[in-house]
């Protein structure tokens, strides 16, 4: 139980983290900041992140290399394509897309950690934690409305 928890959770702060990198955009583009569909109504669409922005983002906030940059953005751009081909299976049910996301979610995790050095990868387990307490907060105080 306490891992299909922690599992929702990081799906939840992944694709939180993903709005909150293109935060700053929001000042250059106003028309990327469109109304999104939530991820769990594929008949909507969808705006999805940029992976370059993504790494960029990343890259800032964690003090990445140029090399490591390098090797999020094909991470990053393999789950975008990932999650829109999850988007488009009008086959699956609200769970199992729900599911695979996360898999989606923890697997991009696991391969972004893996080109980061301890101190980095400390930075984005806070990051991580901070986006989730973030969206946990958003989610309790639109559930009293």
């Amino acid at each position: 139980m306490h891992t299909r928890n922690a599992a929702l959770l990081l799906g939840a702060l992944l694709s939180t983290g993903m709005l909150i990198a293109q935060a700053p955009d929001a000042i250059q583009a106003p028309a990327a900041n469109a109304p999104q569909a939530a991820p769990s109504q594929p008949d909507q669409p969808h705006h999805a992140p940029n992976p370059n922005k993504q790494a960029a983002h990343l890259g800032k906030k964690l003090g990445l290399n140029k090399d490591q940059v390098a090797q999020i953005k094909p991470i990053l751009a393999d789950r975008q394509q990932q999650f829109q081909s999850l988007r488009s299976d009008t086959s699956l049910n609200p769970q199992d897309r729900r599911a695979k996301m996360q898999a989606i979610q923890q697997d991009s995790k696991a391969k972004i950690e893996a080109v980061l050095n301890d101190s980095q990868k400390q930075q984005f387990e806070q990051m991580l934690a901070n986006r989730r307490a973030h969206h946990q907060h958003q989610s309790g105080a639109q559930g009293g409305q």
